[in-house]
């Protein structure tokens, strides 16, 4: 019973959580009561003098929780939260093995940890709630205290996190005061680069205006030039008209104008200037009648103007020569007027004339005396332009450099029609009806020193054989040219310019080497033929190619790859170049060479590969296409950090859009004026619509 009964007491002390205590504990519990009243006095103020700065203000360091217990501040991770667990007494509403929250009385700073039972001393090791060796008096938290510490904790929680909030958004304030004063200064660099691209642009405009001015000052003065002359001329021939009505003539002396024979009847018979009634009823001595016909005159045809080496009588409705007499006299124009023929004596009163123009009046080679351009020595140029020729005329002078019967009716050219004329440089020849059937292949061979040839507008089948070794330029447009043999340029080792627009030709019915190793040839001009690609076997010194308005489809590679020292002017406009057209090859050869590329009116899709490696080019113009888009790099080389020699890009009439273009499309130009992009067709389009 009696053990019964001490198990009963043992039973209800450690539900209670009391133990009996020897008196020795006694006492130390009561000084353990008075170290706790002193220890927190001493505490608050080692950590007040702890945790105040210099102005006596406390100190709160930046401090987080992490998920595992420990507080975070600015100098690391500190100890973790001092809150002690103790297993709880056993009372009546605390179940056994519960666990007790205590708070640690003198620390200041609300910290907590957890004690293990193996921290606890033996007499504590049981049921006791409060450990015997802690330094702290230990006491029990209720959950009001632990949600409390909670609250408190979350609540710096939230404080640390709205303080790295503002932080963060005062980085950011500072960074976004950044660019904005970034893209302040790039806007006043660009405003300045503007300023100045106006300011330039002005005085171009202002250059071109002043210098328009001049050109319309000068086109008024001509004007009024031109109206005075008409006005003068218009009065001239009223007052001549008047005279005429009133049977008075004026004429000038003898010493001008011979006086035609009586066959030719070239002008009315001479009056006197003043006759009056005394002079018609007085008799003519037998001996004054000799003196009287030197002293007559003839008339001066209105609008003829004269002085003292030339005489310009055009458009004065002449239908004969006139028969001069001014040996002094180097230059006569009689162009315009209705002179049908050219007697055999007419320029013998003007031996030393250097230049005639009979161009615009009805010469016939029937009407021209072969004797008649036999007297002058020093003739130089003849224009017999829009006659009605139909052979050459014989017996020019040997002195003649220039010789032009263009738009006539010549038939055929002899062996003899150029013979003597070894001074010849320039002769033209266009408009006529010559074949390579009609013109002699001997013909041209007495034309040692002819530089200068053309027979355009004929019906030329084929390039005319014997041209002469000294020619340079030969221009053969608006013939019907099928075919350009081997041999028909062999001759002509000097030849510079050739050129055969508006032809028959294409890219087979040209041999290999009709061209191929010429040495001088640096101009072929073969528009508008029947061409799909571009021809092959291209001379070597070629610099100057035009294949305008042909049917090319594409740009073999490596076609001007063999050329020294390398094409610089390539115009292909009005083609059928596509996407695919042109390959990554084509112009492979000309990429420091190339100066103007004209690829405009055809159907491209993108800007044509290789351009930006072209290190010369000055015009580009893909304008009349179906471009969509504008690479970074298909202007402009990333890796060329000079600034390109392009001085004018058209890109107008396509279907890009301005704002899809990359500024850095054409970072390498030197002026944002050199660029051309309006109008284009999406923008057309869409204002038709939304009108």
């Amino acid at each position: 019973m009696a053990t019964h009964t001490s198990q009963s007491a043992e039973d209800d002390r450690r539900r209670t959580g009391v133990r009996l205590q020897p008196d020795g504990m006694r006492r130390w519990l009561v000084w353990a009561a008075l170290w706790l009243l002193v220890v927190p006095i001493l505490s608050d103020a080692r950590g007040g003098s702890k945790h105040r700065n210099q102005d006596g203000e406390r100190r709160r360091g930046k401090q987080w929780r992490d998920g595992q217990g420990f507080i975070w501040t600015s100098e690391g991770r500190s100890k973790p939260l001092k809150i002690r667990l103790v297993p709880g007494p056993n009372g009546p509403h605390t179940p056994a093995g519960t666990l007790t929250f205590y708070r640690s009385i003198p620390e200041p700073q609300s910290s907590f940890s957890v004690i293990p039972d193996s921290e606890l001393s033996p007499e504590l090791s049981g049921d006791s709630p409060v450990p015997s060796h802690s330094k702290d008096h230990i006491i029990p938290l209720t959950q009001e205290d632990i949600q409390r510490i909670v609250w408190r904790e979350e609540e710096e929680h939230r404080e640390e996190e709205e303080r790295l909030r503002k932080k963060d958004e005062a980085r950011k304030k500072r960074r976004r005061e950044r660019k904005e004063r970034e893209e302040r200064q790039r806007k006043m660099v660009e405003e300045k680069r503007r300023e100045e691209e106006e300011a330039l642009r002005l005085q171009v405009e202002k250059e071109e205006q002043e210098w328009r001015t001049k050109i319309e000052e000068a086109e008024e003065r001509r004007r009024q030039e031109e109206e005075s002359r008409m006005n003068e001329e218009r009065r001239k021939e009223k007052e001549e008209q008047q005279k005429e009505a009133k049977e008075e003539e004026v004429w000038l002396r003898g010493d001008v104008f011979q006086m035609p024979s009586k066959e030719e009847e070239l002008l009315p018979p001479p009056v006197p200037t003043h006759l009056t009634d005394t002079d018609e009823m007085k008799e003519v001595a037998p001996g004054e009648e000799e003196e009287e016909e030197e002293e007559t005159t003839v008339v001066l045809p209105a609008g003829c103007d004269i002085s003292d080496v030339s005489m310009t009588c055009d458009n004065v409705q002449l239908v004969h020569f006139p028969p001069l007499n001014v040996p002094e006299l180097k230059s006569l124009s009689l162009e315009g007027n209705n002179i049908s023929s050219i007697p055999a004596g007419a320029f013998n009163g003007i031996p030393n004339l250097e230049w005639i123009n009979l161009k615009k009046n009805k010469l016939t080679s029937a009407g021209i005396d072969p004797k008649a351009f036999m007297g002058l020595k020093m003739l130089r140029r003849l224009y017999l332009d829009e006659n009605l020729l139909d052979v050459v005329p014989s017996d020019l002078p040997f002195t003649l450099q220039e010789l032009k019967i263009n738009e006539n009716k010549l038939r055929g050219i002899d062996e003899n029609s150029f013979q003597d004329l070894s001074s010849l440089v320039i002769l033209e020849l266009e408009g006529n009806l010559l074949s390579e059937g009609n013109v002699d292949p001997r013909a041209f061979a007495p034309l040692i020193q002819l530089s200068y040839l053309r027979l355009g507008r004929n019906y030329f089948r084929t390039v005319p054989q014997g041209l002469p070794k000294s020619l340079l330029e030969l221009y053969l447009e608006n013939n019907l040219i099928e075919e350009i043999s081997e041999t028909v340029f062999n001759q002509t080792t000097n030849l510079n310019v050739v050129s055969l627009r508006h032809n028959k030709l294409d890219e087979t019915k040209i041999a290999p080497m009709a061209w191929f190793n010429h040495r001088n040839l640096e101009s072929i001009d073969l528009s508008h033929n029947d061409f799909y690609l571009v021809p092959s076997y291209l001379p070597k010194s070629l610099v100057h190619l035009v294949l305008v308005g042909n049917k090319v489809e594409r740009i073999p590679g490596y076609i001007f790859a063999h050329m020294d020292p390398g094409l610089e002017y390539l115009y292909l406009s009005f083609n059928r170049l596509d996407g695919e057209g042109i390959e990554p090859e084509s112009f492979f050869g000309a990429y420091h060479s190339m100066m103007e590329l004209c690829l405009d009116h055809n159907q491209l899709i993108h800007v044509p590969l290789g351009i930006s490696e072209m290190t010369n080019l000055h015009l580009l113009r893909l304008d009349n296409n179906r471009i969509r888009s504008i690479s970074e790099e298909s202007i402009c080389d990333p890796e060329q950090q000079e600034e390109t020699t392009l001085v004018a890009l058209r890109m107008e009439n396509n279907y890009i859009d301005a704002m899809d273009v990359s500024p850095s499309a054409f970072s390498c130009l030197r002026s944002a004026s050199s660029v051309v992009l309006k109008p284009q067709k999406t923008t057309q389009r869409i204002h038709r619509t939304r009108h």
